[in-house]
């Protein structure tokens, strides 16, 4: 705004000279001429006639009617001022010359182009002149493209500048002096007073001061900073390497090795001694072509007589052959201690308790126990063989509390999670058989008997014949059947105990199955997985369910019935999936022996590969409690890692490998075909193909 209002008042003083210099007349209204050039030299003769004009104008009033009193009004109603008009054009700092030769000048609020006004030639100009009396009193405004007229007012102010007056003429500039120093009873206006005593001698606080200082020197407390020893000797040209010319590009520049400075026998006319004979010649001629000396010393008489070198032109092709085949580089080696390239991990010491050595062994198998499964009050472990025998153990004493017959391979177990339903689901062939396994007290076992009855055979798909899965009551082992198309491979429960999933790996469409256990209902919600399933798992705390393929692992939300998310391990094939008890992270164990930790909220890709086992991973567990997780393979050996997660979501998990659990033989090429933890204590359970399943404890 104040460049606009300097570039409008340039303007209106170029324009106020050419009315002065070009066109020092002003038509009145009668016709006649008044000169305007003799009345400018007295300010109040100007201002005389300026109130004469107003008069006059007044007249013409009274004379013209309303037309005239319209013009007179438009004119004092138009103001240059750029404080209350905005101005039009938005070209901001940018000179006006560069939209020289461009058909606009500037832009618009809502982007689009100002165009310029088509200009006058000098005969439109001197034409609009005669036609309009007041023509002389307008001027272009180049910053807004447009013609402004300047009022009486604006041509007197500009009038006054011009003589070096102020604008105004009811400012006074030379104002009478009002003297504010009150001079009663003030013999001087400043003190005249003799300088006192204390700025002639030293000052006591600068003298304790310095005491201090020295006294803080002489002790050692302050401390100077040594000066830097200058070589005595330096290079007389400076160095080859500073110099600015031989940085290319940012590049160290290397220096070419300098050879060896000239000595004596290099001379033209050395002494004789370093002259050799020509026996010492001769002896040259039977040395290799490497220990022989480079320079044979000869002497000249004068410089004149010294030979060109004979062989400047065989170097100067060597040399050209160096550059171009074999260039020089310069190989920075770094010593680096490779223990630090180590992660620094915390101490074993720090991070226990954690399962070390076998304390315990349960015997009574006769064939590869497939599947464990731990109470979730950890005082019983039921176990399931391939030997069609599911047995319940007692944790602490390895006392076999029951046993079933089921007459098939048991392929999975596992335990209800309420302890008020203390249901086993064991999965054996195409059949899932849900076992009521007599503990609790009397009420919970009257609500288990209640709840395990079928009166009738139930079928999903309203008694479709064709139906996955039937509701069947087994009479011997007092439980219910739930019979399946194909063979069942997993069985697990819901957090709330009432659901629970089966998986069919040759199933098709119908692979994926979730029942109701009160309602004794089964529903298929995922139809469509493009993979054989290997495995499902509910989430522990949202309405999840992952489903692992052998190639991938996908997320579906129940409540909506559709597919959140797809983890990718890149492994060859997944062969089983833990979910972290924070429901935030998940292990997915492969064939291949590598196992790949997954954090939900950070990416589809694994966060960790670890590269575990030589052999087959068989499964994977959390700890519901510790920050603990393991592996197991068919290499007869468990891994137990530290896996810390932590609250803070900018703080990575800490990842730790612990021990390595032996003790298993293998069987049939099979080792460690289960593992589970104690839901209370840092123990693990392995159940191997030896029939033996095993109880580590810290």
């Amino acid at each position: 705004m104040p460049a606009a209002m300097a570039k409008s008042l340039a303007a209106s003083k170029k324009k106020a000279d050419r009315v002065e210099q070009e066109e020092p007349e002003e038509p009145s209204e009668n016709g006649f001429v008044r000169e305007y050039g003799d009345q400018e030299e007295e300010s109040e003769r100007s201002d005389a006639v300026g109130s004469s004009e107003d008069e006059r104008s007044s007249g013409e009033g009274e004379k013209d009617g309303k037309d005239d009193g319209k013009i007179h009004q438009s004119s004092e109603e138009s103001d240059s001022s750029e404080d209350e008009v905005a101005p039009r054009n938005t070209i901001g700092e940018v000179p006006l010359e560069w939209y020289k030769d461009e058909e606009h000048i500037g832009y618009d609020i809502t982007g689009k182009k100002i165009r310029k006004h088509a200009r006058k030639d000098k005969i439109d100009s001197f034409l609009a002149g005669v036609d309009d009396s007041k023509n002389w009193r307008k001027i272009y405004d180049e910053y807004n493209d447009e013609e402004v007229e300047l009022t009486r007012e604006e041509i007197r102010i500009i009038r006054r500048l011009l003589k070096g007056r102020t604008p105004h003429a009811e400012v006074d500039p030379y104002a009478p002096y009002v003297d504010w120093f009150d001079w009663e009873d003030k013999g001087h206006p400043l003190s005249n007073a003799p300088e006192p005593k204390r700025r002639f001698i030293p000052s006591k606080w600068e003298q304790k001061k310095v005491v201090q200082y020295v006294r803080a020197i002489r002790k050692g407390l302050i401390k100077f900073d040594k000066p830097k020893e200058e070589p005595p000797f330096y290079l007389l040209w400076g160095d080859d390497s500073s110099v600015a010319e031989n940085k290319r590009h940012g590049l160290s520049y290397i220096p070419a090795p300098k050879p060896k400075l000239a000595g004596h026998e290099e001379s033209y006319n050395p002494s004789i001694e370093y002259i050799p004979t020509q026996e010492e010649i001769n002896s040259y001629q039977l040395m290799f072509e490497e220990d022989r000396p480079k320079f044979i010393p000869r002497r000249y008489e004068s410089l004149r007589s010294v030979p060109a070198y004979e062989n400047a032109l065989k170097e100067g092709f060597d040399r050209c052959l160096d550059l171009y085949l074999c260039p020089r580089t310069r190989k920075k080696r770094i010593n680096i201690d490779p223990e630090s390239l180590r992660p620094k991990l915390p101490s074993k010491k720090d991070l226990k308790p954690y399962p070390l050595t076998c304390y315990l062994e349960y015997r009574g198998h006769s064939g590869p126990v497939n599947s464990i499964s731990i109470e979730v009050s950890g005082q019983w472990i039921a176990s399931g063989s391939t030997d069609g025998m599911v047995r319940i153990w007692e944790v602490e004493t390895g006392r076999c509390l029951r046993v079933w017959d089921i007459g098939e391979a048991v392929q999975h177990i596992a335990w209800n999670p309420l302890p008020e339903l203390p249901i086993l689901a064991v999965s054996a062939g195409h059949e899932v058989h849900l076992l009521n396994t007599g503990l609790g007290d009397a009420e919970e076992k009257m609500h288990i008997k209640e709840l395990l009855h079928v009166e009738e055979v139930l079928t999903d798909d309203a008694g479709n014949s064709a139906s996955a899965v039937s509701w069947v009551q087994h009479e011997k082992h007092d439980g219910i059947t739930l019979k399946h198309l194909k063979t069942v491979s997993t069985v697990e429960w819901h957090r709330k105990g009432d659901y629970f999933t089966t998986v069919m790996p040759s199933g098709d469409s119908r692979a994926v199955l979730i029942h109701q256990l009160s309602k004794k209902h089964t529903a298929n919600p995922i139809k469509k997985l493009r993979a054989p399933a290997v495995s499902a798992v509910f989430h522990p705390t949202r309405p999840f369910f992952f489903i692992s393929t052998k190639k991938n692992v996908r997320v579906y939300d129940l409540s909506k019935n559709k597919l959140i998310k797809k983890l990718e391990p890149g492994l060859r094939e997944v062969s089983s999936i833990a979910i972290h008890p924070g429901g935030d992270n998940v292990i997915v164990g492969s064939k291949e022996g590598k196992m790949c930790w997954f954090d939900m909220d950070l990416s589809s890709q694994p966060y960790k590969r670890l590269p575990a086992h030589p052999k087959d991973i068989t499964n994977v567990a959390f700890h519901r409690s510790y920050p603990l997780f393991a592996s197991c393979s068919d290499d007869c050996t468990a891994y137990v890692f530290h896996g810390m997660v932590y609250s803070d979501l900018n703080q990575n998990p800490l990842i730790v490998p612990l021990e390595i659990l032996h003790g298993h033989t293998s069987s049939n090429g099979r080792g460690v075909l289960d593992c589970k933890f104690h839901p209370r204590q840092p123990w693990l359970f392995t159940a191997g193909a030896d029939s033996v399943i095993k109880l580590y404890c810290h």
